[in-house]
């Protein structure tokens, strides 16, 4: 073998070394790791390396069209955006090793926004626009991850999570099972005109414990159940030859077949009933029982809302409610994403709530007032998770002030009552005072409207700091009606106030995601909380915040944090690619906070929102680095909207 030969021939080792090389660094970096083997090595084919001096503008808007997909392969890239109004650029994110950027603007072939610059000393693999093209249409995973951005790594984590929980529980489907793959047993039916005699022996032999009406084209008329027979006995219609139609209940709850488990699951919670019929079309297709859906859990979600609301004092409340914990280890195990959790648990509780409710009103002297129970915060949202206290108010209605304020003096004995039972069965009494045993929240309708219009017309820190828990507020006892009436005014005059809604804005942007310049997180530097952040301050308050103010200034009455992003989303407010990122990155910190509760409770530790980033593992970091950077974005957004 000649010099020449053997030059090329250690040339071309080289090169495929560093090709190796390459790939080994990508495999430990989504979306990379998840790509076929040929995809990955193809785009490592068509990289280059380029190095970038500490300061050096790597891509910049003046640019025009980007040319380049980049990779970090080694040091840091930070983003600056000019705001109008501020001198100085504002930093509004930092790109690190494994990182790609820039999508949107590659995707739209368009320039950046956002001047792109070296952080530091940095390596960055580049990959043509026309080979980053080839592979979107090549590579499934990549094309996902290139549309879909951070939302496709989040999804993944948080699939992966479920997929773990349901490994170690033994779980065979998950709350997002469509309804037709769970109601394969063809209902038990009979025509209206069955007597019921007849109807209650077809179930015997069928050993079930609810029967269909339907007429003769299928479609559904009603249902009887066994708790149906008991009541008919139990009032002397003993008659068993009159016709079922006499003492069914028409028109029951039903499903579509695409419905999941989880839809199920709530509409058997809220309506007390353990059969739920599945409808195609207008005909009956199938039946859903709470055996179906719970029959694989250690605690029976029907079973247990039904058991809360028929509780028959506090010590069996309290005693019940111990379940629910178990129940979240459980539905996680099932697949139940973050929100879905939180509903449950929120559910339960506003069963919790009510019965405490009329518990207090049955061991008591009844004020004779009617009256609204209502919930802030978290709780209006249905975003609590196990750590929870108390925020609630009461309305009534009231012609005047003298007698609004007789109506208080009635009611707070009872609503302090009703506190203290809360704090029996788990719910903390609220350091600020902001529960219904409070005479600034027992209000008449119009005194709650008052209060509105003053913290809407005078923004203080006082009224803004109100704003982020009364603009949040829901019924969970007692008639709607007149909150309703309530929440429909205080969302015209805040449609109406474009200054509130600037000062709503910049309160906003108190709480910053706890990511910095030079390091993946920034952490408390002493006391008890040294090298932890808080999961909730610093890491869903920002979405809540930011979702609450575009919701309020854009007319939309939904409360729930993912709720006001689709509604935002499909508004065009948020850009539908942002808002599916926000949701992703919002669902990621709450299941992460769940989580850490659930892991806090079998440690037998006290519940704490403060995490240790350093426990995490590579990936479960970047994905919450990333989610942080949501929150980031989304807080820009902001700014830049209301020029803050």
């Amino acid at each position: 073998m000649n010099s020449k030969d053997s030059l090329d021939q250690f040339g071309r080792t080289a090169v495929k070394q560093n090709i190796h090389g390459t790939m080994t660094f990508l495999l430990g970096y989504p979306p990379f790791d998840q790509m076929e083997t040929h995809h990955l090595a193809w785009m490592v084919e068509h990289c280059q390396l380029h190095f970038y001096a500490e300061g050096d503008s790597i891509i910049c808007p003046g640019d025009g069209p980007v040319q380049y997909f980049h990779i970090v392969k080694q040091g840091r890239v930070r983003g600056e955006r000019h705001i109008a109004g501020q001198a100085n650029p504002v930093t509004t994110f930092e790109i690190s090793i494994g990182e790609c950027f820039p999508l949107a603007a590659l995707l739209g072939e368009r320039a950046t926004r956002t001047e792109h610059i070296a952080g530091q000393d940095t390596f960055c693999l580049l990959l043509p626009r026309d080979d980053f093209s080839e592979l979107v249409q090549m590579s499934a995973v990549f094309r996902d991850f290139a549309l879909r951005g951070v939302s496709s790594l989040l999804q993944q984590v948080n699939q992966q999570v479920q997929r773990q929980a349901a490994e170690a529980a033994g779980a065979q489907y998950s709350f997002d099972t469509p309804l037709a793959n769970i109601a394969i047993r063809a209902p038990v039916s009979c025509a209206p005109d069955t007597t019921i005699g007849a109807a209650v022996k077809t179930m015997h032999e069928s050993s079930v414990g609810s029967i269909v009406i339907t007429d003769a084209q299928a479609a559904l008329l009603g249902i009887f159940t066994l708790r149906d027979l008991r009541r008919i006995v139990a009032e002397g219609q003993t008659d068993m030859q009159q016709p079922i139609a006499t003492v069914m209940t028409a028109s029951p709850c039903h499903l579509p077949p695409n419905a999941s488990a989880f839809d199920a699951a709530i509409t058997m919670t809220r309506e007390h009933i353990a059969h739920l019929c599945v409808v195609d079309g207008g005909r009956l297709v199938g039946m859903v029982s709470e055996r179906d859906l719970f029959a694989l859990q250690r605690v029976d979600l029907v079973h247990l809302a039904r058991a809360i609301s028929q509780a028959s004092d506090i010590e069996v409340l309290v005693a019940l409610r111990r379940d629910i914990h178990r129940l979240v280890d459980s539905m996680i195990a099932h697949g139940a994403s973050a929100a879905q959790v939180t509903h449950i648990i929120t559910l339960l509780n506003d069963h919790s709530v009510c019965r405490v409710i009329e518990l207090c009103l049955r061991d008591s002297s009844d004020p004779g007032i009617p009256f609204t129970w209502l919930c802030f915060g978290s709780e209006a949202r249905r975003e609590q998770t196990l750590l929870t206290d108390q925020d609630n108010g009461i309305l009534f209605e009231a012609e005047n002030a003298q007698q609004a304020e007789d109506h208080r003096q009635r009611l707070l004995p009872l609503a302090q009552r009703i506190n203290q039972a809360l704090a029996r069965c788990g719910f903390t009494l609220c350091k600020g005072n902001i529960m219904a045993g409070n005479p600034e929240l027992c209000l008449s309708r119009q005194e709650w409207l008052t209060r509105f219009h003053r913290c809407i017309q005078s923004a203080t820190p006082e009224n803004l700091l109100a704003s982020s828990i009364f603009f949040d507020f829901r019924v969970v006892w007692g008639p709607a009606e007149g909150a309703q009436a309530l929440f429909e005014a205080v969302l015209q005059k805040v449609a109406d106030n474009r200054t509130f809604q600037h000062l709503l804005a910049r309160n906003a942007l108190a709480h910053r995601p706890p990511i910095g310049l030079f390091r993946d997180f920034v952490v408390s530097r002493s006391g008890q909380e040294k090298d932890t952040l808080d999961l909730k301050i610093q890491g869903l308050t920002p979405f809540v915040d930011g979702a609450r103010v575009l919701a309020l200034a854009n007319g939309i009455s939904e409360t729930g944090t993912l709720r006001r992003l689709q509604r935002l989303k499909q508004q065009k407010v948020i850009d539908a690619l942002d808002a599916d990122a926000y949701a992703e990155a919002y669902e990621f910190i709450q299941l992460s906070r769940l989580q850490q509760h659930q892991h806090q409770e079998r440690e037998q530790k006290p519940y704490s929102n403060r995490l240790d980033p350093t426990m995490l593992n590579h990936l479960d970091r970047r994905i919450l680095r990333e989610a942080f950077r949501q929150a980031q974005r989304l807080q820009s957004s902001l700014a830049l909207r209301y020029q803050l």
